[in-house]
């Protein structure tokens, strides 16, 4: 009787069936293992779409040049304000490097903004209009700032969604003056709200954009300047910065890693210490596909092992079904079946098991996106404060199913119950007729 007759299929099914408990279980264990597979590639997939989504957002042609506190025992304890950073000069000195197309510039610090009773510690960016097309934001009313607006010095600033609502809860913001450091800023947009980005390793830290205020980068310079006084908990610092980041577009993607080099040479000519990082998210970004293919290979892994798990469970229960139906596999072999016969019987009957597993648990897999938000708010409703305190990739991350994964998980499954299904198979085919006959 050959593998792919009906009737092997029929007699596997209706041997299984007569012990529903013991199959289902059989058939839990394949489950569990394939739906393994899927979920875990598609959360693994999630989050490394989620990094490679905000390494991309910085730009695969940009270079960004960051100011970095040096560290503490290179700080000049005799003056107040600690001096570091991307100076003016730099800037004069990098554009000259051929393959920059655009240098925008960029300060930002934290300061305290007023409209009326209304205090909000605001996350104060100087900028140039360029600034919102590489943050990718997008105006909801009025205007961003423009080039006349640097070149005039003008007393004008832009809110983010968020710090608008909470100064104007009910007024129209267009047109009214916040107060930062008691000097009058005239609102002239009001932005679309926008996600915040995690911060990618210690390159760039993450960024949140609810309580922003933006401000021409001359009026800065103008009214507040590169000096700045912070007073927290009863103490007094000072930093004293010209520049916080300098993005740099350049004309092509293969003149990115060279250009990132020279600019770091650059600095290297212009800074005793090293006050600055040079960030390529290009780089970064091929790291992290890379990361990616390792983390779906450990992700792969684990539920390999849980699919092993369920081929022992096959195995075991497989050699309990042949000493059980010792008899039965006696009077076949009296009645002429060859040794054959008996190995497809038992191991079409394992197949059943893994293909009835498999087909759950790829459909068990593809519930992955819906369960995980399910879960989420579960837990945020448990417990919201240890949910908060975890990172936005890992907070907000939405599995994506990988399309391979699916026949892969079904095709291990299957490839599982024919391996551990082959002993136990072989094991009952080999059984000599005469000695089965006697068992009782």
């Amino acid at each position: 009787m050959k593998l792919l007759h009906p009737r092997i299929w029929q007699l596997g099914i209706k041997s299984l069936l007569l012990h529903p408990m013991r199959s289902l279980l059989t058939v839990l264990g394949i489950f569990i293992g394939v739906a393994s597979v899927v979920w875990l590639l598609a959360i693994g997939e999630g989050i490394s779409r989620e990094a490679q989504r905000q390494i991309a957002e910085l730009g695969a042609k940009n270079i960004i040049l960051r100011s970095v506190m040096p560290p503490d025992d290179s700080v000049n304890e005799s003056s107040f304000y600690v001096q570091y950073g991307i100076r003016r000069a730099d800037v004069a000195a990098l554009v000259e490097i051929p393959t920059i197309k655009n240098a925008v510039r960029i300060r930002e610090t934290k300061r305290e903004a007023h409209y009326g009773p209304v205090t909000l510690a605001s996350h104060l960016v100087a900028c140039t209009p360029e600034y919102a097309d590489i943050m990718r934001l997008t105006v909801d009313r009025g205007r961003f700032i423009s080039d006349l607006d640097v070149e005039q010095k003008a007393n004008v600033c832009v809110l983010a969604a968020e710090a608008a609502d909470l100064f104007f809860t009910t007024e129209d913001p267009m047109g009214k003056a916040i107060r930062i450091r008691e000097l009058p800023y005239v609102v002239i947009g009001i932005m679309h709200a926008r996600n915040p980005t995690a911060g990618i390793g210690g390159s760039i830290a993450a960024q949140d954009f609810d309580k922003d205020i933006y401000i021409p980068l001359e009026t800065f310079w103008q009214r507040i300047g590169d000096r700045v006084l912070f007073v927290q908990s009863g103490q007094r610092t000072g930093e004293e910065v010209e520049l916080s980041q300098i993005t740099f577009q350049i004309e092509s993607i293969r003149d990115v890693i060279p250009t990132a080099d020279a600019i770091e040479r650059t600095m290297q000519k212009m800074h005793a210490e090293k006050d600055y990082a040079v960030v390529v998210p290009l780089e970064l970004l091929e790291q992290a596909k890379t990361t990616r293919l390792m983390f779906m290979v450990f992700m792969g892994m684990i539920a390999a092992v849980t699919l092993l798990v369920g081929g022992i469970g096959i195995m075991n229960i497989m050699l309990a079904t042949v000493t059980e139906r010792t008899r039965e596999i006696g009077i076949r072999r009296a009645l002429g079946a060859k040794q054959s016969d008996i190995t497809r019987q038992f191991l079409a009957e394992t197949v059943v098991l893994a293909a009835v597993g498999g087909v759950a648990g790829v459909a068990g897999g593809l519930t992955c996106p819906m369960m995980m938000n399910l879960l989420r708010q579960l837990l945020q409703n448990w417990i919201p404060d240890a949910m908060n305190n975890l990172p936005d990739a890992i907070r907000n991350v939405t599995p994506e199913i990988v399309p391979w994964s699916i026949p892969l998980a079904f095709a291990i499954s299957v490839a599982v119950g024919v391996f551990f299904g082959l002993y136990p198979a072989i094991r009952a085919a080999r059984m000599d007729p005469i000695e089965a006959l006697r068992r009782e």
